[in-house]
């Protein structure tokens, strides 16, 4: 119980010295990148570059980020924010408007996470220098999912991993349905 109660305290202080991060790069970059990622805006122009400019290899790896995209959309807003109900972090710990923005669903685990990861990792064993590329902005979605105040660490580590299963779900369902259909 004391780890517990000790990771719950260490996590409560990330999340208050990431919401204070007040540096020129924070504010001036994770404002738009979230917006770019919400509805999956950001996911949705990446597959469209790589379709319309990426020959045979650009087509599939947008066609497997779309669809590692959309298992993870559906595993963290569909089926885990239903099982487990938790709150946002508290709006005092925040020093800044873009608290007052956030989502009123559960906190965990983050939908943006493990649609970006879940999109890149689709992404990168077809293209690798691609799946590098959305690294990025992935990286900057979890970031400021914390800074503005939607989630704390645990939430977005979550979706991290189910962005992870999402896209390994979508390398190995085909391979175990085709022998079946075949």
């Amino acid at each position: 119980m004391r780890i517990l109660t000790s990771l719950r305290a260490g996590e409560r202080q990330l999340t208050k010295h990431m919401a204070s991060w007040d540096s020129v790069w924070a504010r001036g970059l994770l404002p738009p990148v979230e917006d770019a990622a919400e509805h999956t805006k950001l996911w949705w122009a990446a597959a469209v570059l790589m379709a319309a400019g990426g020959g045979r290899r650009g087509r599939r790896a947008a066609t497997a980020g779309i669809a590692g995209m959309a298992v993870g959309q559906v595993l963290a807003n569909g089926v885990a924010k239903q099982l487990i109900q938790r709150r946002r972090p508290p709006k005092q710990w925040f020093p800044h408007d873009e608290v007052e923005e956030r989502p009123d669903s559960s906190s965990f685990p983050s939908g943006h996470t493990a649609a970006a990861v879940a999109f890149t990792a689709a992404v990168a064993p077809i293209w690798p220098w691609a799946g590098a590329a959305c690294a990025v902005p992935t990286v900057l979605v979890a970031i400021e999912r914390v800074h503005d105040g939607a989630h704390y660490p645990s939430d977005v580590a979550a979706g991290a991993a189910i962005g992870l299963a999402a896209a390994a779900l979508g390398w190995t369902a085909p391979r175990l349905l085709i022998p079946r259909l075949g």
